[in-house]
């Protein structure tokens, strides 16, 4: 026979804030975050590749992963050197980088991408679509991270790498 289970204390509110105990991806507040810039996010993206121009290689979804690889590199670093995950901070990191950005940049389009490409007349365009998105877009974090890293991180690397 198992123990009685606890109630769950009380509920989030306007009034009351997070319910404490709560984890941030059942909280109300924060799920509309995600989902409020989600919708920008792939509103925005959505327009981009509107705007572009076919040309048989899709530049629009390439440009689009790795401008927001970038970004959320910047985002994550200049967030994380500014304290812990927390208040206002947690509130951007979801709005911004788990909803704007994840709605702006696209895996399946990637993914969707390449396979239409591999089965068109030059295969090799699939190849340097998805290996070029991935290792331009790696490199574009990277960068993003240490931007958003600040000097005093630089100077703390140069120290630690002597």
């Amino acid at each position: 026979m198992s123990a009685p289970r606890e109630s769950p204390g009380p509920t989030s509110g306007p009034a009351s804030g997070p319910a404490p105990g709560r984890p941030p991806h059942l909280q109300p507040r924060f799920i509309g975050l995600v989902a409020l810039g989600g919708a920008v996010g792939t509103l925005t993206r959505y327009l981009i590749q509107q705007a572009v121009p076919p040309t048989g290689f899709p530049v629009a979804t390439m440009a689009i992963n790795i401008v927001g690889a970038f970004l959320l590199g910047l985002l994550l670093a200049t967030l994380a050197r500014r304290g812990d995950d927390s208040g206002s901070r947690r509130s951007l990191r979801l709005l911004l980088g788990t909803g704007l950005l994840g709605g702006f940049t696209t895996y399946s389009a990637l993914a969707l991408d390449t396979v239409s490409l591999a089965g068109g007349a030059d295969a090799s365009n699939a190849a340097i679509y998805a290996f070029g998105t991935l290792i331009v877009g790696v490199l574009a974090a990277g960068l993003g991270i240490r931007l958003g890293s600040g000097p005093r991180s630089a100077a703390v690397r140069r120290t630690v790498g002597r």
